[in-house]
């Protein structure tokens, strides 16, 4: 029977515009059409493809249907012009930020429905929003200003072996990196994971979302490309840290990434849905917002909300795989999200929209990890919940060269030379993610200190990265 199952290579010849539509296509003859043969489920879908309006209302060809036939918009749009003057928002560590970055977020102060904003010390130029942008609205979502890896997020788990394991046992440490992580974006699991996120009722509310359910199970459990890593190092706690552990070294694992496929999927089409009912000008036209209280911003929420507990779930099983492998526990597991908006209450009593791309939540005792470099050490934190930053922080070092500088200006030499004088082992990665990069992160980290207390540092010793 398993022969006659499709499999995307099986549609190659079949003329679908989008993945979303194979998607749908394999998904509807795995669940429905199981008892004919593959050449007959072939002739189906050449004769849908051909005449879609035909098998406008069947009910289990209907979610493949309707993305093949024209688009009727029933939803009238609306434009809007920005705010002549942008509204004034806070800006920590302003010496370490280009203006460019600063630019972008005046125009996303001048957003008719921003509230207030700020700008974290490790903001650089993004898409939209800056990163390190913090931009609050009332009862408005802005797709783009959450971003494209919904969910985007850091995770430590402080580990029940002693310090010297780490340099004793390095092979067995780097054989699990090597064996148990996955890298790239197309790269998908040789296994599939059964996690409670992969059951969850969201899956089945719309066509979207079910159509990327496959992805998501094949793709839980592994990390993204660009910036996106799993690593052991060691962590150092002092007296009367907030995790209550004593004084002293651990061994520690650190990941860093997001929704995979499954958020970048849902954040093109509902900022798509966005961009088309509410019209900016040139400039600002990637922040369009749905309203909460419509169907699409709804929906969006929901999905946003659904990514972002699929993020946690891949990290979840990152760790188990890792620990499983060395043989150990974790004693303490801390994470946060840094590219997300959070419904919060303000000082006033008002419920805001909080958007942070690529900035951490400080409320105040709130736990968060900011990550320098292969390099260099991360800092496990808690907030001081400072109203003027909308109690956020920095979620990194923050770049300071683009990928295209750091590949012209850049050597693997001068990557394996900063590798050597910190004594890091680095598996895969290049030369756009080398040290250089980035921002001096105690610079970052001394231009924060009214919003943080550091709890503790994590300093990498064998990092796994994406391979070019």
């Amino acid at each position: 029977m398993g022969k006659q199952k499709l499999k995307g290579k099986d549609l190659r010849k079949l003329p679908f515009k989008t993945n979303e539509q194979k998607s749908l296509a394999i998904n509807i003859m795995a669940q429905h059409y199981k008892h004919l043969k593959k050449h007959d489920k072939l002739d189906l879908l050449s004769a849908i493809l051909a005449q879609p309006k035909n098998y406008e209302n069947d009910k289990h060809l209907k979610p493949l249907v309707n993305t093949l036939l024209p688009k009727v918009v029933h939803q009238n749009f609306t434009s809007y012009l920005l705010n002549e003057e942008a509204r004034a928002f806070k800006i920590y560590g302003k010496k370490f930020i280009d203006q460019k970055a600063i630019k972008q977020m005046e125009v996303a102060m001048k957003l008719p429905v921003a509230t207030k904003g700020a700008l974290m010390p490790d903001a650089h130029l993004g898409y939209g929003l800056p990163i390190g942008g913090v931009l609050a609205t009332k009862n408005e979502v802005i797709p783009y200003a959450v971003g494209m890896d919904i969910g985007c997020r850091m995770a430590l788990s402080i580990v029940d072996l002693p310090p010297i394991e780490l340099k004793k046992n390095a092979y067995q440490f780097k054989k699990a990196l090597k064996e148990k992580t996955h890298f790239g974006r197309t790269k998908r699991n040789d296994r599939w994971y059964d996690h409670a996120v992969l059951d969850r009722k969201e899956f089945e509310e719309s066509p979207l979302l079910r159509s990327l359910k496959d992805k998501a199970a094949q793709q839980i459990g592994t990390s993204g490309s660009g910036n996106h890593f799993v690593e052991f190092g060691l962590v150092e706690l002092p007296d009367n840290n907030q995790m209550q552990l004593p004084k002293g070294q651990y061994v520690g694992i650190l990941s860093h990434s997001g929704s995979r496929g499954m958020g970048a999927a849902i954040a093109n089409h509902y900022t798509q849905i966005a961009k088309d009912v509410c019209r900016l000008p040139k400039g600002a036209i990637h922040l369009g917002w749905l309203d909460l209280d419509s169907e699409a911003g709804a929906a969006y929420w929901s999905s946003m909300n659904l990514a972002g507990d699929y993020a946690k779930a891949c990290h979840e099983v990152i760790h188990q795989n890792l620990l499983k492998s060395i043989g150990a526990k974790a004693v303490c597991t801390i994470e946060n999200h840094h590219n997300f908006a959070w419904k919060e209450k303000q000082a006033n009593g008002e419920e805001w929209i909080v958007h942070r791309k690529g900035a951490t939540p400080a409320q105040e005792n709130v736990m968060g990890i900011i990550p320098g470099s292969m390099t260099t050490p991360a800092f496990i934190v808690s907030g001081k919940g400072k109203e003027d930053t909308l109690n956020s922080a920095a979620h990194g070092a923050g770049r300071r060269y683009s990928r295209s500088k750091m590949k012209s200006d850049y050597t693997r030499s001068d990557l394996k030379q900063a590798l050597q004088q910190a004594k890091v082992t680095l598996i895969g990665g290049d030369i756009d993610e080398a040290p250089h990069a980035y921002k001096n992160i105690h610079d970052v980290m001394d231009a924060q200190q009214d919003l943080l207390k550091i709890e503790g540092t994590f300093s990498p010793k064998i990092v796994k990265m994406d391979k070019k």
